[in-house]
């Protein structure tokens, strides 16, 4: 045999028995580990046994208590389903809480309290509703515990008088309660809402009340981890066109100059319509004022008066008479002889 073979075979036993030594080693720390788990004190915990909505109802059989290491409970759970379910009254759940989910005294309402928008608002906030329609709303596509910016669209009156439009970001990042009067966050499906029910603070309150009567409200929806505010700024007519404020003034007051002159012109096609209908009037009250005469039987006529007898008297005739008059006796002659020219009286023969 030779010496290469020897070293290989040598090589070969050492390394198995190493990864024997090294498989016993693993096995033993993993046995360690599951005993140090075993000595670690437990503790129990309440969680969702079915997923839960807005609105659900607790009770014993939505309910079970599962084990929990001691060092790690959560703030606000309740260890056991009596806890839970202490109090006069049913508790609610107010959001979406999913299976096998630690139920928090957060998500639901205390002893015989309803689960309504007043049990979700956070210390010092309010709830506002405004007012969206299918396209303000973002199309619909807003839920309960969204995040939305409000924007402000209105018109003011620059010393030129002309009108001049722009959109200014109200408020940033606010959380969204209830769309129209539905306030559970686990809906899914879009619908066209008329009004958003925001939480916002006392301030902010207050600008959404007097924004909602100086302009338009629209909504903004944000990315669902961007929470964090940015820097906006005004957005005019000139920023969509390029235009000058000038440019945009000089417009804006052509239009109104039109805009004058269209109504002036309606108010004289109305002046002279209210002619037209006076004259119709007055046409009416003549044409019934004859039929009254008409239907007025007319006084009896006079006697006619007797003329006297015409005066005779003599009427003369002229007669008048054409008389041929007699031709003349004589008559005149011309002849030619040659280039003289001769006249002769003769007789006239009958």
């Amino acid at each position: 045999m030779r010496a290469n073979t020897v070293i290989m075979i040598v090589l070969a036993g050492v390394f198995g028995v190493l990864a024997v030594v090294l498989a016993n080693i693993w096995l033993a720390s993993q046995r360690n580990a599951m005993a140090r788990t075993d000595e670690v004190q437990r503790d129990t915990v309440v969680v969702a046994a079915v997923p839960l909505k807005f609105g659900d109802s607790l009770t014993d059989d939505k309910l079970r208590e599962i084990a929990w290491p001691a060092g790690a409970v959560p703030a606000g759970v309740f260890k056991t389903t009596k806890d839970l379910l202490a109090g006069e009254g049913t508790k609610q759940a107010l959001q979406a809480i999913g299976v096998n989910e630690p139920v928090l005294a957060t998500k639901i309402t205390g002893p015989g309290q309803r689960a309504t928008l007043s049990a979700v608002l956070g210390e010092g906030m309010k709830a506002v509703s405004i007012r969206v329609n299918d396209v303000l709303g973002v199309a619909g596509f807003v839920f309960p515990g969204d995040r939305v910016d409000v924007l402000l669209t209105r018109k003011v009156r620059t010393a030129q008088g002309a009108d001049q439009s722009f959109v200014d970001v109200l408020l940033q990042s606010m959380k969204v309660l209830a769309v129209d009067q539905v306030a559970d966050e686990s809906k899914e499906s879009p619908t066209v809402v008329k009004a958003v029910t925001l939480e916002v603070s006392t301030k902010d309150a207050q600008k959404l009340t007097l924004a909602a009567d100086a302009g338009q409200l629209s909504l903004a929806l944000r990315q669902a981890a961007a929470s964090k505010g940015e820097t906006t700024e005004r957005i005019t007519l000139s920023d969509l066109t390029g235009d000058t404020p000038d440019d945009v003034a000089a417009r804006q007051a052509e239009l109104a100059k039109k805009a004058a002159l269209e109504a002036e012109a309606a108010a004289e096609r109305k002046r002279a319509e209210d002619k037209l209908a006076g004259l119709a009037q007055a046409v009416e009250r003549v044409g019934s004022q004859i039929d009254q005469l008409s239907k007025v039987k007319p006084a009896p006529a006079p006697a006619p008066a007797v003329a006297p007898a015409p005066e005779v008297r003599e009427v003369v005739k002229e007669v008048v008479r054409y008389v041929q008059p007699e031709p003349p006796a004589r008559a005149t002659v011309s002849v030619y002889r040659g280039v003289k020219f001769e006249t002769y009286d003769v007789p006239r023969q009958k």
